[in-house]
């Protein structure tokens, strides 16, 4: 429909400048009513509405009339703008009014909080709470006073520290696992060979080298890897710990862990054959990169909001240059080969009664009291490791103090009997004399011997048609170790086992779980059949073959110790395991390397 048909393109014109000066304002619209024509009028007008375009000379009424269309849609879409905006911004004042209060609380907040002090009555209250706290102590642990921190105060370690220090305090030290019984000084041991390497004018450690400390019973590996005390985590802005500041801007923040906190020293882990195979794993990453890489997908390297520590941290990673050492109560075999294979490995050795003694010596040295010698005996044959003896001893001191406050303090037999209690098992008088049909051998776990005592009896038959019956709960290993006896006795002794019922007993229904069991059998057995006594103070450990020999098995040393506290005399072990037993004193140790040797040591 032409624009004739409603109003004229003048009028319309004009109706157009109108309102474009209602929208854009006086100002920008000066000029256009000092122009004559329309034609002149209506492309000043479209410059205006539209300055980065050009407008062809118009020839005609109809081009006018077109363009005069084009202003009209153009003005239309800004002014439908215009009310839009105008209605927006009528909201957000409507808006502020309501919310005026809250945002003026606030801002005093932020105003208070930056020119007033963290503290207030309430928190120096309780600071002073604490510092008063701290000021009162009850007891000095005794750890403190008896730790060992010297080389010779490591007893019964001599061969094991000398290893570790060699090791450590080296111009190229080496990761070390620490193997052994607890309660031996291996800590101790780590402490004593990072002092021992600053004091080395080769050794790469610094004075200030720091030696950390941690229990790997009590580290675990979280999947989300939001906590990892260890190796360290990222705290992301999402994270409950994440520092505020830090939180509100979007930047997360990486905490380095143990392993940074050792740098240039030592990290000593006890029990690391109990570290989560997770964390080991990544430990070993650590251990080759000598660094710990961190990540998380809300850093921006561009950001110029983020602090150069945290830049640094994500670019390079932390530094994690130090050594490892890790003790552990479990055996070799036990340990991750991945971990074996980059450390060396130190070996500690159960304590035997003497070394209690002399443990005992030294404590009662540092307390300035004195122990008879016979409590000593008496603790050392009851107590397996050093820290249990020391709470012995302890108790006994302070069990004197508490009776006797104003005397000397003097540990006697009597003392030290009431404070082991239960402990303390019968006087060993028993071990005397002879017995037919009764041996004992010995048995280990873990780093702790036992003794077992093993008995038979024989029905002599008029045929060969004999049998042999035994206690199915010692297992099929005794089983086995029972026919290698009969084997030996008829193969090498010229006796005939066929002629006779044979009844073998394990007393106390114990487990035999290895082939160590099988001398004391052969010795059993011929005792029974010959009707020869045995000496019941003599105990026995090897595994027998069917040519008679003796074959070397494993926790000699600990069996060893196990003889000694149950107040046996002589140890018959195999002659291939003599280096197990170097240093034990306070028991006769026999070597045999076959059936005859031993026979005539006991039938003698």
């Amino acid at each position: 429909m032409e624009h004739s048909i409603v109003c004229s393109n003048d009028e319309l014109l004009d109706v157009l400048i109108d309102y474009s000066k209602k929208i854009y304002g006086d100002t920008k619209c000066i000029g256009i009513d000092e122009l004559k024509d329309p034609k002149a009028k209506a492309k000043r007008l479209w410059e205006i509405l539209n300055p980065e375009e050009e407008v062809s000379a118009l020839q005609n009424q109809e081009d006018i009339s077109k363009l005069l269309e084009a202003i009209r849609d153009k003005l239309s879409d800004k002014a439908a703008r215009v009310y839009t905006e105008r209605l927006i911004k009528q909201e957000i004042l409507h808006k502020i009014e309501e919310n005026e209060k809250e945002y003026l609380n606030q801002i005093k907040l932020q105003i208070i909080k930056k020119h007033c002090d963290v503290e207030n009555p309430s928190t120096l209250k309780k600071y002073a709470e604490l510092e008063k706290k701290k000021s009162i102590s009850l007891t000095k642990q005794i750890s403190d006073i008896l730790r060992p921190q010297r080389e010779d105060e490591i007893i019964g370690q001599s061969q094991g520290v000398k290893a570790l220090l060699s090791k450590i305090a080296s111009p190229f030290p080496q990761h070390v696992i620490i193997y052994g019984p607890p309660g031996v000084g291996k800590t101790s041991a780590a402490r004593i060979a990072l002092k021992a390497a600053k004091e080395k004018a080769y050794s790469p450690f610094r004075k200030d080298a720091p030696f950390v400390e941690v229990d790997g019973t009590t580290l675990r590996w979280d999947p989300r890897e939001a906590v990892n005390p260890l190796l360290g985590s990222v705290h992301d802005p999402i994270y409950q710990g994440a520092r505020k500041d830090l939180s509100d801007i979007g930047v997360p923040e990486p905490k380095p862990g143990l392993v940074t906190e050792a740098h240039g020293g030592i990290l000593f882990i006890d029990e690391i054959g109990e570290l989560d195979l997770m964390l080991q794993n990544k430990l070993l990453k650590v251990l080759e990169d000598k660094k710990v890489s961190f990540d998380s997908s809300y850093y921006d390297e561009s950001s110029d909001e983020i602090p150069k520590y945290i830049h640094t941290l994500f670019r390079e990673g932390a530094p994690a240059d130090f050594i490892l050492i890790g003790a552990t109560t479990r055996r070799p075999e036990e340990i991750n080969p991945a971990l074996r294979s980059r450390c060396a490995e130190v070996f500690f050795n159960p304590l035997s009664p003497k070394d209690i003694e002399d443990i005992l010596d030294n404590g009662a040295h540092k307390l300035d009291i004195s122990i008879d010698d016979d409590a000593k005996e008496l603790i050392s044959r009851h107590t397996y490791d050093a820290r249990k003896a020391v709470n012995v001893l302890l108790d006994c001191y302070s069990s004197h103090l508490y009776e006797k406050p104003d005397k000397r303090v003097i540990i006697d037999y009597d003392r030290a009997k009431k404070v082991l209690g239960s402990l303390v098992r019968d006087d060993y008088t028993a071990r005397m004399g002879s017995e037919i049909g009764k041996v004992y051998g010995a048995g280990v776990s873990g780093y702790v011997g036992s003794i077992i005592e093993f008995e038979a009896l024989a029905y002599k038959r008029d045929d060969e048609m004999g049998s042999v019956r035994f206690n199915e709960t010692a297992g099929s290993m005794i089983r086995d170790s029972l026919f290698n006896a009969l084997a030996v006795l008829k193969h090498n002794m010229g006796i005939n086992p066929d002629r006779y019922d044979i009844h073998v007993n394990c007393i106390g229904g114990g487990k035999v779980d290895g082939p160590s069991a099988g001398l004391a059998i052969t010795c059993l057995l011929y005792s029974a059949i010959m009707e020869k006594s045995l000496p019941k103070d003599c105990c026995i450990t090897g595994e027998i073959s069917i040519a008679g020999n003796i074959k070397a098995v494993g926790g000699v040393r600990e069996k060893t110790n196990a003889a000694i506290r149950a107040g046996f005399k002589h140890m018959i072990i195999p002659y291939e395991n003599k280096k197990d037993v170097v240093g034990i004193q306070g028991i006769n140790i026999v070597e045999a390397g076959n059936i005859r040797e031993v026979m005539e040591f006991l039938t003698k």
